[in-house]
This record gives C-alpha cells, sequence and structure tokens, in this order.
C-alpha cells in the first residue's frame, strides 16, 4: 500500500516528481490545505524546508506518522523531542549546504571589506568619481576568526587560508585541525573578521552579546550566516555607532523578513542578504533529492543514508 506524505513547502521539480513516483502526496501550503488533510488524511511522512514548521500538535494529529523531514540542515522548525517521544525519525540533509554557505560567507566577506556594494550602487548613480573618497581594505594578511567547525567552518577556514587569512577558531570541543584553537574571548580579541558557524540552541543564543562585542578589534567585522538568533542585535546596532566594529554582514537575522524596529538592515556599514545562501540552483536540487530519496527509503523498508537520520540514537 502507498504510504502518504505531506508536504509543508514546495521542493524542487525533481524531488517532487519522484516523492510522487512512490508515495501519495499532499501538499500543506497554506492553512486552508492543511486544515484539510489534517481533517481527511492519514498520513506517514510531512515534508518541511525552513519555514513549515512541525510542531507537536502537528505531530500528534498523525497517530500512524513514522518519518519528518526537512530539506536542509538545521532542524528548528521541527520539534525533534515530539517526534523521538513517539520514535518517529527525523531526516535531514547533514553537510549538504556546506561549499554554498562557506562561498556566501566569502562573498560576504569580501563585500563588506572591500565596501563593493556601495561602490556598485555609486556606479549605478553615475557617480564614477566615487572612487575619490573610497575606503576598503584586502583579506590577505588578516586573521579570520571562526566560532564553530563544523562542516561549513571548516569549508569557510579552507578558502579564507587560500585567500591569505591567518585562522583562529573556538568550537565547543579542540579538533585535530591545522588552525590555532583559542577560548572564544581570545578569538574575538585577535581577529580581523568573526565568522559565526554555529547551531542555534540553549547555549548559543545571542551568544554574541555586548561583552563579547566589546571584546572585538576595533575597525573589525562580523558575518554571520548561521542563525540570526546567534546575535543580541540592539547590541550589534550600538557597538556599529559607536565604532566598536566596523562593519556587520548577515544571510540570517532573528526575524525573517524582519521587524522594522530591527534598526541594523538600513545601517549604513550593513549588508544583509535575504536568507538566500542555500538558494543557488545545484545546492537547492540536491539538499531536495536527498532528502527525499531518504524519506521514500525510510517509507519502503529500505535504509536511508548514514548520517541522515538525526535521532537514530534515540530510536531504540
Amino acid at each position: 500500500m502507498r504510504k502518504n506524505v505531506l508536504l509543508l513547502e514546495t521542493i524542487a521539480d525533481e524531488a517532487f516528481a519522484f516523492l510522487q513516483q512512490h508515495v501519495n502526496v499532499f501538499t500543506g501550503y497554506d492553512e486552508a490545505s492543511l486544515n484539510n488533510v489534517l481533517n481527511k488524511e492519514d498520513i506517514h511522512a510531512i515534508i518541511t524546508r525552513g519555514k513549515g514548521l512541525i510542531n507537536k500538535p502537528l505531530i500528534d494529529a498523525f497517530p500512524h506518522l513514522q518519518v519528518v523531514a526537512r530539506c536542509g540542515v538545521g532542524l528548528d522548525n521541527v520539534d525533534v523531542a515530539a517526534a523521538t517521544v513517539r520514535k518517529i525519525m527525523v531526516i535531514n540533509a547533514p553537510g549538504s549546504n556546506a561549499a554554498t554557505i562557506a562561498e556566501h560567507t566569502l562573498s560576504l566577506m569580501l563585500m563588506l571589506m572591500r565596501n563593493m556594494y556601495e561602490s556598485v550602487s555609486q556606479v549605478k548613480q553615475n557617480n564614477w568619481n566615487w572612487r575619490n573618497q573610497y575606503t576598503g581594505d584586502e583579506l590577505n594578511g588578516k586573521t579570520l576568526g571562526v566560532l564553530g567547525m563544523g562542516n561549513i567552518g571548516k569549508r569557510v577556514a579552507r578558502i579564507a587560508e587560500a585567500f591569505g587569512m591567518e585562522v583562529l577558531y573556538w568550537s565547543k570541543s579542540v579538533q585535530d585541525l591545522p588552525y590555532k584553537y583559542l577560548p572564544m574571548e581570545d578569538v574575538l580579541r585577535y581577529s580581523d573578521v568573526v565568522s559565526l558557524h554555529l547551531p542555534f540552541n540553549n547555549e548559543t543564543g545571542k551568544i554574541i552579546g555586548e561583552e563579547q562585542l566589546r571584546l572585538m578589534k576595533p575597525g573589525s567585522l562580523l558575518i554571520n550566516t548561521a542563525r540570526g538568533a546567534l546575535i543580541d542585535h540592539p547590541a550589534l546596532l550600538q557597538a556599529l555607532n559607536s565604532g566598536g566594529i566596523s562593519g556587520f554582514a548577515a544571510d540570517v537575522l532573528p526575524d525573517e523578513p524582519p521587524v522594522e524596529s530591527l534598526g541594523i538592515v538600513h545601517h549604513p556599514r550593513v549588508i544583509i542578504t535575504p536568507h538566500t545562501g542555500s538558494l543557488t540552483s545545484a545546492t537547492y536540487r540536491q539538499i531536495c533529492l536527498l532528502t527525499i530519496n531518504n524519506v521514500v527509503a525510510a517509507l519502503t523498508g529500505r535504509n536511508p543514508e548514514p548520517g541522515s537520520i538525526f535521532n537514530r540514537s534515540a530510536l531504540h
């Protein structure tokens, strides 16, 4: 018997077609369509991307649920604990976005360090003479501090090294890496650029606050392509206004889209992209196909790929 799958968000066309070949697909892209599924269908798997919320009430609505999955890496929008209590498999795509997020991180770093955004904007306004007042610097010879040495942090470090940067890092544990491990306070103190690559949890929420920003070198830059809630944004705005740090670039914010009261989006020394780091054609397709393949495997009695089951150890 074909299993029933609830899809909370759109996925890559190829992945959607593959899903339809193997299961019955129901969509809950909005409240009305989701309520229709809640009232009429028994669901065996729920799949989301970055916005659709797989919370406890949704999990509890389906007594025969076997799998919940996110086409992505972080599981902020999935109640892993509620799924695990029910012995429901939680599937994600670890490591699948490392290359593209690392590229995005370095892109933001370069744009900020070399003042590229303002330069391009001025030329588009026919102001070629902007070059006479241009100020910028280069990554070569600078020190990069990486907070969080997972798949993305490691790749960022390797690329930065190729740019001629010295790399320092802080992580939950010391790793066998060709980079110098220091306490977080010292990484902040000695780095020209600090890049965040930490997951969001109870320990890392607002891990960069007023105290940490005060430790950063005058003129240093802060980059965040991990999670917006890692930073105390009012404290960050104060540090930018006071000249404590020179610039900030991010692909993530605590509220997306940002609330107007955030203030930081329009700051002249800030560059924000709308959470597009993983939305390249290649990575979007790869993440969706990888996740869908593993969900179908789990529903049809085959083994998902090693590492794709986030809560494997808790299911036995």
